[in-house]
């Protein structure tokens, strides 16, 4: 796999969106903004958002719809930078909706239920312009949250927790038909799928097994945020290894691509006409990467 350096000197990018016009908008999760890098490699800050931008999607509107985890403590070492804790002053997590034109944005969601969103990670719409999200959570000194997933009208209107608890859960993505979705839990390395039979409303799950176990990665590789491929594997981004591990959905073997020298490969994302162009975000180092992938990638709701 021949890897282009699109950018450098980001800070911790993230959810990147391969946009028609041939930028790729992504968050900024250290900066906190969400930015456009161009074709030309110039860097936009479109909004600074405050908190943790850390995931992002395009709605049925065309507008940015943000996951906004709160907010990091943040440490660089050996030129690698990387989160690690919640600051003091951390509030809450949020789903925030920005106009990629002018940068003007809004809160739509703070809470579920009266219990408030505590670091909002990755997002995926479906057909009917309602999105999933994942909770990763928020870790301190003293205590680890469960995690969760939620699905949410683009209005503000409803808010549903879909599945939990879960342990640190991360990438979301949906099946080329709309009927299941995937998800990603950073640090059990696993790859957990979910029958859909509504939207927001999963198929009962066993009393023994929280989901459809779909792969658990081997040794110390933390996964991150996923994209999937439009013949249904998923493709997801997977941490100390730094690289993109491809995961079939019938038990096979696991294929890994590398990403030398970030162990924080956090994200990829499809493009191009022919959906194989493929954007990574290298955060510990803060690059943009782009390559040629050997298959094409689902092509997402609403972007384009």
């Amino acid at each position: 796999m021949k890897l282009t350096k699109i950018c450098d000197g980001l800070e911790f990018p993230e959810g990147p969106i391969a946009m028609a016009d041939g930028s790729v908008i992504l968050v900024e999760i250290k900066r906190q903004t969400l930015s456009r890098v161009h074709p030309d490699r110039q860097i936009e800050v479109i909004a600074e958002l405050g908190g943790g931008p850390n995931g992002a999607a395009v709605g049925p509107d065309g507008m940015i719809y943000v996951c906004n985890n709160g907010g990091f403590i943040w440490t660089t070492q050996d030129g690698i930078t990387r989160p690690i804790g919640t600051p003091d002053d951390y509030v809450t997590g949020s789903i925030q909706r920005v106009d990629p034109h002018t940068g003007a944005f809004e809160t739509i969601y703070e809470a579920c239920d009266g219990q408030p969103l505590r670091g909002p990670n990755d997002i995926v719409f479906d057909a009917q312009g309602g999105f999933y999200f994942t909770d990763l959570g928020k870790t301190t000194s003293e205590y680890v949250h469960h995690g969760a997933f939620y699905y949410a009208k683009t209005d503000g209107s409803d808010i549903r927790r879909v599945h939990a608890p879960m342990i640190t859960p991360n990438g979301i993505g949906l099946s080329p038909d709309d009927k299941t979705v995937h998800v990603a839990e950073t640090r059990t390395g696993r790859v957990w799928s979910f029958d859909l039979i509504a939207p927001g409303q999963i198929a009962p799950v066993r009393f023994d097994m929280p989901g459809r176990l779909v792969a658990t990665l081997p040794e110390y590789q933390l996964l991150d945020s996923l994209a999937v491929q439009a013949d249904g594997q998923i493709c997801v981004a997977t941490l100390m290894r730094g690289g993109i591990s491809v995961v079939p959905l019938d038990g096979g073997e696991v294929t890994f691509l590398e990403v030398p020298g970030d162990p924080y490969i956090t994200n990829i994302c499809f493009g191009g006409t022919d959906m194989q162009d493929v954007w990574i975000t290298a955060s510990g180092t803060g690059c943009l990467y782009h390559t040629r992938w050997p298959s094409a990638g689902l092509k997402l709701h609403f972007n384009g």
